[in-house]
């Protein structure tokens, strides 16, 4: 993992890899029954761009493209509130039902356990922060390093490494995802207000 995070990056973020991502990311292998992964993705633009999107847990279709659907269970988005995710086809799954565990504006991490749906990902549960990063020492410009970190059960019949390998995929498609909406966004002139795109065209 350190090795995708310059030292700056790691000095900064070490305190969040810590208290949300450390526990997610212990030494794993073909012998235990469980992957993680902890996944980096720079985006060139505040957390304000960023984290409302991240946090939007009633729409992770805008930028989880493998998402076709989302109906809240409980209703609202508070912590404990559940969901459920229509898979695109082509995926071996076809729903999901997913429990927010964390949503903590102060430090942007959100925090789901997959609980339920037709899929094989047993005991899923992801961690996403959004953490700013000064892009130079001299500079008082900003981007944004988006950890992902998650562990899962190895279903029955695969691998450690077939497991790691898929989910891995799909959650770094979701990353470059939601850079490309970022960024499509900053062009339009789109700015997050809340759960709210704001354009000004």
């Amino acid at each position: 993992m350190h090795a995708h995070l310059t030292q700056q990056e790691l000095s900064t973020l070490q305190p969040i890899i810590q208290r949300y991502h450390q526990p997610m990311h212990p030494p794993t292998s073909a012998a235990t029954n469980t992957c993680t992964s902890l996944m980096v993705q720079r985006i060139e633009a505040p957390a304000t761009a960023v984290w409302p999107i991240v946090r939007a847990f009633d729409r992770p279709q805008t930028y989880k493209h493998f998402i076709r659907a989302c109906e809240m269970v409980d209703g609202g988005t508070a912590v404990g509130s559940r969901r459920r995710v229509t898979v695109v086809s082509g995926l071996p799954a076809t729903t999901s039902v997913e429990r927010l565990e964390i949503l903590d504006d102060e430090n942007r991490v959100l925090s789901f356990r997959v609980v339920g749906g037709d899929h094989r990902l047993k005991d899923y549960v992801s961690v996403t922060s959004v953490n700013e990063v000064i892009s130079d020492v001299n500079s008082s410009e900003v981007y944004c390093v988006v950890l992902e970190s998650y562990v899962v059960e190895i279903p029955e019949g695969n691998s450690w490494e077939d497991t790691r390998l898929f989910v891995d995929t799909i959650v770094r498609l979701n990353l470059q995802n939601l850079r490309n909406v970022v960024m499509a966004n900053s062009l339009h002139g789109c700015e997050g207000l809340g759960n709210l795109r704001i354009c000004d065209h």
